[in-house]
């Protein structure tokens, strides 16, 4: 499994960094543009739901097309790795590279204050990952959906001087994408598999 996780990872390197730079593409427009913070935080809104979305798709579908797909497990993975990971990447990380870099910037929990919003697309997408398990445009669409609230997240709740801090957003974006997306779509589902792994030996993704 660790040789598995190092792969993955490796793998998922060029593709990971060119989403953190489209992110900073994004962030320069906006820098420069003066797009207000409540635009970026509905434009937050938009992409970190469907993130999650994309992202219980991903977690659901590895897991049913590896595992004998037993429903209530396919919930429960798909739940846990879609709103966890996708909390995790695009509120948690940016919000403590914020902190790290000394921006004032506001911590939430996006599925707990607006849960509304941002469960129904993890059911939803558990639903489509389960009736069709397809993992290949899923997990492209996760990884720059997650890129894109991660840097939504820095403009919507912090407030500071960005240009300067770019290098450092790439960072804390790639970092924010690289391992939860991959743990998430890879990783995760896997652990649950156990003795029931039949359909493959490797991973096909």
């Amino acid at each position: 499994m660790l040789r598995r996780i190092g792969i993955e990872l490796a793998r998922h390197v060029p593709f990971t960094a060119a989403g953190a730079i489209s992110g900073i593409v994004i962030m320069v427009i906006v820098i420069f543009v003066h797009v207000p913070s409540g635009i970026s935080e509905t434009i937050f809104y938009v992409l970190h739901p469907a993130h999650v979305l994309f992202s219980a798709i991903v977690t659901t579908a590895m897991y049913k097309r590896y595992s004998a797909g037993k429903l209530w497990a396919a919930i429960l993975i798909g739940y846990t790795g879609s709103i966890g990971i996708a909390t995790l990447s695009d509120a948690i990380i940016p919000y403590l590279g914020g902190e790290s870099l000394k921006v004032r910037i506001e911590f939430h929990l996006p599925f707990i204050e607006e849960w509304w919003l941002v469960n129904p697309p993890a059911f939803l997408g558990i639903a489509i990952g389960y009736l069709r398990p397809t993992t290949k445009l899923p997990h492209a669409a996760h990884v720059f959906l997650s890129t894109w609230a991660s840097l939504f997240y820095f403009t919507a709740f912090g407030v500071a001087n960005w240009l300067p801090l770019l290098p450092f957003v790439f960072f804390f974006l790639f970092l924010a994408v690289w391992i939860p997306c991959c743990v998430s779509d890879i990783v995760y589902p896997h652990l649950f598999l156990g003795g029931e792994q039949h359909h493959h030996d490797e991973i096909d993704h």
